[in-house]
C-alpha cells in the first residue's frame, strides 16, 4: 500500500502525548479524531505497546485505507465512521474513558491527490471537498446556489481572503452563463478576479478561497469547539489532550478553550464569591504552541503552519 500523507509534528506529538509515567496504567485508551491514512495511529501503536486507540473518521474511503494499513496492530486498533462531534457528544456512559485525544485538523494529502472531488485547483475535478460525499451540500452546490454577499463573507472570514469581494462578483457573473461544476473552472474564474500581482505570490491565488469554500461544506468551524469540549468531557482525569491546527481561526478556537479550562477561577464574572475551589480543570502542557523544525518544514511543506497544544485535565466540571 502507498502512503501518501506524512503525519506532521510526529516526534512533538509522541513526545508530549506520551502514555508513560504517573498517572498512566498498564492498559491506556487513545483516541484519535482524525485518523486520516493512520500516520499517527501506527507511530503510537509501534512506539507505545501498552497503548490502545480507536481511530475516527468521517471519510469512508480515507479510512479503508488506514484500516489496512493498521490491520497488522489486530484488537489494539478499533475504527468508528462518523464525525468527532458525534462521537464525543455519543459518547456512552459507563464506557472506558481515553487517557489520549489527538485532533489533527489538516486535510490529508490523499484528499488533494487522489480523493477525486476537487479539493486542489490543480486538477480538473467535480466540485466537491466534502470529506464525508454523502452528507450535506457540495461546493459545486454552494457556489451555483449562494448569492454574491453570502460568497464574500464566506471567503473573507473562512479564507481571510482580502479579495473576497471581486472573487464572489466573478463567480456570479461566471455562472450567468455558465453552471460551474470542476476545480479547474473555480480556479481560473479566481485567477482572473485578483489583481495581476497578485497572482504572482507565494500561493496560488485560489489557495484561499478553495480553504473557505472547503471549512463551509464541511462546517469545520462549526463543530471545532463543540467537539472539543465535549471531548474534554469524556478525557480521563490526568488524561492529556493534543490539538494541531493549520490556520489562525481553528488556533485561536483552541488557545480560548485551553485558556478558560486552565483558569484557577471558573466562576461567573458577575458572581462575587469564588465557589469553584479556584482549582483549574487543566494544566496547559504547552505554555507556547509547538511548530514543525526548519527540518520538517523542507521535508514536508505541509507542516508550515502546524501548531500544536496539548493540556493534562486536572479535575472534572
Amino acid at each position: 500500500m502507498e502512503i501518501i500523507h506524512t503525519p506532521v509534528l510526529l516526534q512533538e506529538t509522541l513526545q508530549y502525548l506520551s502514555p508513560v509515567g504517573e498517572p498512566f496504567e498498564k492498559d491506556c485508551l487513545m483516541i484519535d479524531s482524525t485518523t486520516g491514512e493512520g500516520g499517527h495511529s501506527e507511530a503510537f501503536l509501534k512506539q507505545f505497546s501498552n497503548l490502545r486507540i480507536i481511530g475516527l473518521d468521517a471519510d469512508l474511503k480515507i479510512q479503508a485505507r488506514a484500516k489496512e494499513r493498521l490491520g497488522c496492530f489486530g484488537d489494539r486498533m478499533g475504527f468508528y465512521s462518523g464525525w468527532f462531534n458525534d462521537y464525543y457528544a455519543n459518547f456512552p456512559e459507563g464506557e472506558r474513558r481515553p487517557d489520549l485525544i489527538l485532533f489533527d485538523l489538516g486535510i490529508s494529502v490523499f484528499h488533494y491527490e487522489r480523493s477525486g472531488r476537487g479539493f486542489s485547483f490543480r486538477y480538473d475535478e467535480p466540485l466537491d471537498m466534502r470529506l464525508d460525499p454523502s452528507a450535506g451540500e457540495s461546493v459545486e452546490q454552494l457556489v451555483n446556489r449562494a448569492n454574491e454577499e453570502t460568497l464574500a463573507n464566506i471567503i473573507y472570514q473562512y479564507g481571510e481572503e482580502r479579495y473576497s469581494r471581486r472573487i464572489a462578483k466573478a463567480i456570479v457573473e461566471y455562472r450567468r452563463q455558465s453552471r460551474i461544476v470542476s476545480s479547474k473552472t473555480l480556479a481560473d474564474i479566481v485567477y482572473g478576479a485578483v489583481p495581476a500581482q497578485y497572482r504572482h505570490g507565494n500561493i496560488h491565488p485560489a489557495t484561499k478561497t478553495f480553504q473557505a469554500l472547503r471549512i463551509a461544506v464541511n462546517g469545520e468551524l462549526d463543530r471545532l469547539p463543540v467537539a472539543l469540549t465535549d471531548a474534554f468531557k469524556v478525557l480521563a482525569v490526568g488524561g492529556k489532550m493534543g490539538v494541531i491546527t493549520f490556520h489562525s481561526l481553528e488556533d485561536r478556537i483552541v488557545k480560548n478553550l485551553y485558556r478558560d479550562w486552565g483558569k484557577q477561577c471558573v466562576c461567573p464574572p458577575e458572581q462575587a464569591i469564588c465557589t469553584c475551589g479556584g482549582k483549574p480543570r487543566a494544566e496547559i502542557l504547552t505554555r507556547k504552541p509547538v511548530g514543525p523544525t526548519d527540518t520538517e518544514v523542507s521535508e514536508n511543506s505541509p507542516s508550515r503552519s502546524a501548531k500544536l497544544r496539548v493540556l493534562r485535565k486536572l479535575r472534572e466540571g
